[in-house]
């Protein structure tokens, strides 16, 4: 029997990985002037960027990622497109906000002569991408425990492993021209992993890990989504004609 026991626990560990298609994988890395740095393998990538653009939050909001106390995936996408060299992205929240401050400031003359931040220097979105968590489903299909419980012998396991399920999301994004405000590219992305209830919080006590998108199994089947939809909408994308773009940030 202790065979047995090795053999499902050593099944439940290899279920804990999130796989494309059937799971997902953790987005991660980074990405700049420097190029992409652990970016996911299935994310494709573009020789040059075909226009610049800024991500939009759904305005109906995210009620499956409040549901998991998860942020905006906003920013996982621009990871993604910045990784991808698809796109140059530009920031319509925050960093926005950050850059009319500083040219506040200097209109007021609080700031040094000479400052580089002024008006009539911010780059322009030539497109708009604006994602959406279309599905969440906490428990997709029986319990792991409970088709144990239906197989002689190894029933007797099943209340040990009764905490493990299966986890499924989809995402949609879209591609908007702010030129001509058309629609010219959507896609839809979906992962499934597996939820180890208990057996996953001691999994994951003993690798060190704590929390947010890449630990929680919520986290990861909808950023594993989000990457599945951003892969498919690339491709589209690259057929559309190369907008004329600003210069470069200089790098050293």
């Amino acid at each position: 029997m202790r065979q047995i026991f090795y053999v499902l626990l050593f099944f439940t560990l290899s279920c804990s990985q999130t796989k494309l298609g059937d799971g997902g994988s953790v987005i991660s890395g980074s990405g700049g002037s420097a190029g992409a740095k652990g970016a996911a393998v299935e994310l494709p990538r573009c020789e040059t960027p075909i226009a610049t653009v800024a991500l939009v939050e759904d305005p109906n909001g995210y009620a499956y990622m409040s549901r998991y106390s998860l942020p905006s995936p906003v920013s996982l996408l621009r990871l993604l497109m910045q990784q991808s060299n698809c796109f140059r992205v530009v920031d319509r929240s925050a960093g926005l906000a950050a850059s009319e401050r500083e040219q506040e400031l200097a209109a007021r003359g609080v700031l040094r002569p000479g400052q580089t931040v002024r008006k009539q220097q911010v780059v322009e979105a030539q497109y708009s991408l604006l994602s959406s968590v279309v599905f969440s489903e906490q428990n997709a299909g029986d319990s792991f425990g409970g088709l144990l419980a239906q197989i002689p012998v190894l029933g007797r396991f099943a209340g040990a492993l009764g905490n493990v399920n299966f986890k499924e999301a989809q995402t949609v994004v879209f591609l908007t021209d702010n030129e001509t405000s058309e629609q010219v590219a959507s896609a839809t992305g979906s992962a499934r992993a597996t939820d180890l209830g208990a057996g996953g919080l001691l999994i994951g006590g003993l690798s060190g890990v704590a929390g947010g998108w890449s630990t929680s199994n919520e986290g990861k089947v909808i950023a594993a989504a989000l990457l599945d939809s951003y892969a498919k909408l690339v491709p589209q994308a690259r057929v559309l004609a190369q907008k004329e773009l600003p210069e470069k940030v200089r790098t050293r």
